[in-house]
């Protein structure tokens, strides 16, 4: 019997780590407040790293820390304790590393699974042999591998983990390695800081041989000529399976909770098709994935080198959705009644979708709903974001479902 692959999802807080599990991810990854990229993410503190290894523990689930900073020396000494608290304190279940005096560091002060950042720029068998060498146990390829280089990579280190990238955004630099922010407004990209400058509009200049100058349009128009598209790779997940591999990630620990549970719900349903052997692709999954916010999509370097057609140069439809979040269900309290979180304006009498960790959406027509403020307690017919709000409706829902509406051009 095959090896099962690992669903690895995106945690930015404690919240996003819930949904994951909730619909379906094996394994989240995560940030602590320490020695972390994406420094603009909520992260997880001491306290916060605890509750959040006892509650996937409790589902059989795993927690991966990013460790995955370039560090400088005044930052080290404070790592052998650091990564000491990981494993004997939060009993983490392993860490990301991208540099090789972190790497040693773990070493020396644990037994923690050790996991190759793609920051790491892992793209030949033998850098990934290098690197099990000294002490990983897995590796994430960067993103510029295609199908081919994975199985090559897989025969020739056939004993280590490989973890690959499946669905989020993509740099039009090398893993990540960017420069545009921090030269632009002192914002650095491997500090987890970017502004995502490669996504803003910009007038470029060509000059030929001559010394000429000619203006770089889209359109007759400025151009998004850095930005790249999403990465989806729905249509062919079957082929990155047959690959080898051993952990399917997904980007985005900067992303909504309407994102992570999107994309693992998808990808845990065709995951769970090819290993019953009945795999098919199902168009529905591309159409689920388009329901939330995200560039066009392209299958990357999968199958060749990005072209121009993988790159977003007008912004005007750069970003779509068909779907919009609305509520989460915060509580079940009996059959019929249930604590929602508004996150969107919902009114009475419309007609929203249950989106649960399994089957299709359910079409519910929003009733009066209860409210409190101050406390008094009504009833009403619209509720505001960041209001809870008290329904009965027989709908079937659980803890954790997402709520949503049609965007009207999705109709």
């Amino acid at each position: 019997m095959k090896k099962r692959v690992e669903l690895l999802a995106p945690a930015g807080n404690f919240e996003k780590l819930e949904m994951a599990f909730h619909y379906g991810a094996d394994a989240v990854f995560l940030g602590g407040k320490e020695f972390s990229l994406r420094a603009g993410g909520h992260n997880f503190d001491r306290d916060e790293l605890v509750e959040a290894v006892k509650y996937a523990h409790a589902r059989d689930k795993k927690i991966w820390v990013a460790l995955n900073i370039i560090p400088h020396n005044d930052e080290m000494d404070a790592l052998p304790e650091y990564v000491q608290f990981l494993e004997k304190t939060a009993g983490v279940d392993g860490v990301i590393v991208a540099d090789l005096g972190i790497l040693e560091i773990v070493k020396e002060n644990s037994n923690l699974h050790i996991s190759a950042s793609t920051q790491a720029s892992n793209t030949n068998w033998r850098s990934v042999k290098m690197w099990q060498e000294m002490g990983a146990s897995r590796v994430v390829l960067a993103r510029e591998v295609s199908l081919e280089n994975i199985k090559e990579i897989r025969a020739h280190v056939p004993d280590i983990e490989i973890e690959v990238f499946i669905h989020g955004a993509l740099c039009m630099s090398v893993s990540g390695r960017c420069l545009l922010s921090n030269y632009m407004i002192g914002r650095d990209a491997n500090r987890g800081d970017c502004a995502q400058s490669c996504r803003w509009q910009y007038n470029v200049m060509e000059e030929d041989s001559n010394g000429d100058k000619k203006p770089v349009y889209s359109e007759d128009e400025p151009t998004h000529i850095f930005n790249s598209k999403d990465l989806c790779t729905i249509e062919f997940i079957d082929q990155i399976l047959d690959a080898g591999v051993d952990s399917l990630k997904i980007e985005g620990r900067m992303k909504g909770i309407y994102y992570v549970a999107t994309a693992v719900k998808v990808y845990r349903e065709a995951i769970n098709r090819y290993y019953e052997g009945n795999f098919k692709y199902s168009e529905k999954w591309l159409k689920e994935l388009e329901t939330m916010s995200h560039r066009k999509y392209t299958s990357g370097f999968y199958f060749n080198k990005p072209n121009s057609d993988s790159q977003n140069y007008n912004n005007r439809n750069s970003y779509s959705q068909s779907h919009q979040l609305v509520a989460k269900v915060a509580e079940k309290l009996s059959e019929n009644e249930y604590i929602l979180e508004v996150r969107n304006k919902i009114f009475t009498g419309e007609e929203l979708e249950v989106a649960s960790n399994n089957g299709n959406p359910k079409i519910i027509v929003l009733p009066e709903m209860e409210i409190t403020k101050k406390r008094i307690t009504s009833m009403v017919t619209d509720a505001n974001p960041n209001s809870v709000v008290r329904v009965k409706i027989d709908a079937d829902m659980n803890r954790l479902d997402m709520i949503r509406r049609v965007l009207p051009e999705a109709e």
